[in-house]
């Protein structure tokens, strides 16, 4: 193996353990019954994340690198490719729920013997590992902390609504967390030209790509996150019934749906509660609002007279006051599984929540999808989705940067998703 390749394989061999031990401590405390539902399309079984993600390291490294491989079993492509066209067929996402087999005991046995394939072929000085092999491997790891994160949206989902409200883990969460929230306050950003994209040779996403020059004007932002008591007023002020401050297809949203509160929330004996990963608990006013959609985010921004940053204002700023991610920053590795409130002077671009920006999800300049399937992952759902920034209470700690463009379509609530405002200076 080339000098350059040796050096990544021993820290990528162990990433890879610990990446797919976490998958499976995160479904640890699931019940089978917990595992097989889908009850809307957009969540996934939490059994199916586990499979696909098996998946991916078998078609796409030991099916191409590993001399003879044997594949656990020859329906397993179908069941767990989830949009690769250059992949062959697959179930659609709308029935993943009707797959009550394979159980989630044979996928797990399934995740064992890939897992071990996988550090065989690491392991072994006889192996064919190239440079690509190991981009390869590095995407796939990340793919897996994706899939992470969309669990414990989709565990949340499951548990939410069912009517016993029942917690993920038995063991005691911390409670409420207090902090230092302050009153609603802003950064200075100046006029200029700014750097955008990922700059670097770590790892990251082909939509990070390419490095480029923007020029913003003179812009404020918040030096934290919306706050649930803050959206509360909005709420009790009649924000949800009042078209002025939703955009058309908000609008219809709301009319569609019938929505007058936010997500997960639920007014127990004239008091605010809502759902949380540790069952229903009543509302922490200065924690971060989540479970809001790009349109109630927007919705809320103009009830205060302001707006959302772009991505670009966003990276701007997140550049100037905080380009080293703090120790206080909340991820999923703490196992608190919820935003929490500002801690110290914490500006919050990191953790908590995914921030909706003013973007469009659309290529960068010079950007250019790879020519395999793996070219599939990000640029063919540039197309009606907007960019989200900074990673979650359900993010690995070590999955995100600076660069990093997450992207949903807007209507979404059930990832962790909050925001902050901006104005022009």
């Amino acid at each position: 193996m080339l000098t350059s390749v040796t050096s990544r394989l021993e820290s990528l061999t162990q990433k890879f353990e610990n990446v797919r031990a976490q998958s499976e401590f995160l479904a640890a405390p699931l019940k089978p019954e917990d595992t097989v539902v889908q009850p809307v399309i957009d969540v996934s079984p939490p059994k199916w994340h586990l499979g696909h993600t098996t998946w991916f390291f078998e078609e796409f490294l030991l099916n191409e690198y590993v001399d003879d491989y044997q594949r656990f079993h020859p329906r397993y492509n179908y069941l767990f490719n989830s949009y690769y066209e250059g992949a062959g067929d697959r179930v659609q996402r709308a029935y993943r729920g009707n797959m009550t087999r394979p159980t989630k005991d044979e996928i797990l046995e399934y995740r064992k013997y890939v897992t071990a394939q996988v550090i065989e072929y690491l392991k072994d000085p006889e192996s064919q590992i190239d440079d690509r092999a190991l981009y390869i491997l590095e995407v796939g790891l990340n793919h897996e902390q994706q899939h992470q994160e969309l669990l414990v949206y989709d565990i949340k989902y499951i548990l939410g609504h069912n009517p016993l409200f029942p917690a993920y883990r038995e063991t005691a969460f911390p409670g409420p967390i207090s902090g230092n929230v302050g009153p609603m306050n802003f950064l200075d950003v100046e006029e200029g030209i700014y750097e955008m994209g990922f700059q670097g040779e770590e790892f990251h996403f082909d939509n990070e790509e390419g490095e480029h020059k923007v020029f913003l004007h003179a812009f404020e932002i918040m030096d934290r996150l919306v706050t649930v008591g803050e959206f509360k007023e909005f709420v009790e002020a009649g924000g949800y019934s009042n078209y002025k401050y939703w955009l058309e297809e908000g609008w219809k949203w709301i009319n569609t749906n019938q929505v007058d509160t936010p997500f997960y929330w639920f007014n127990i004996d004239r008091e605010w509660h809502h759902f949380t990963h540790h069952g229903l608990e009543k509302l922490n006013l200065d924690a971060p609002m989540t479970h809001v959609n790009f349109y109630e985010a927007d919705a809320f921004a103009k009830w205060k007279g302001m707006r959302l940053p772009t991505e670009f204002e966003w990276e701007a700023a997140a550049r100037l006051y905080a380009p080293v991610m703090p120790e206080v920053a909340n991820f999923v590795d703490t196992e608190n599984y919820r935003p929490v409130p500002r801690q110290g002077s914490d500006h919050q671009f990191w953790g908590d929540v995914w921030e909706w920006t003013n973007s469009a999800y659309l290529p960068y300049p010079f950007y250019k999808a790879e020519d395999s399937t793996l070219g599939e992952y990000n640029g063919k759902f540039m197309i009606n989705q907007m960019v989200l920034r900074g990673g979650s209470c359900a993010t690995p700690r070590d999955h995100v940067r600076l660069s990093y463009r997450n992207f949903f379509h807007p209507h979404l609530q059930w990832l962790f998703n909050g925001f902050r405002l901006a104005k022009n200076a």
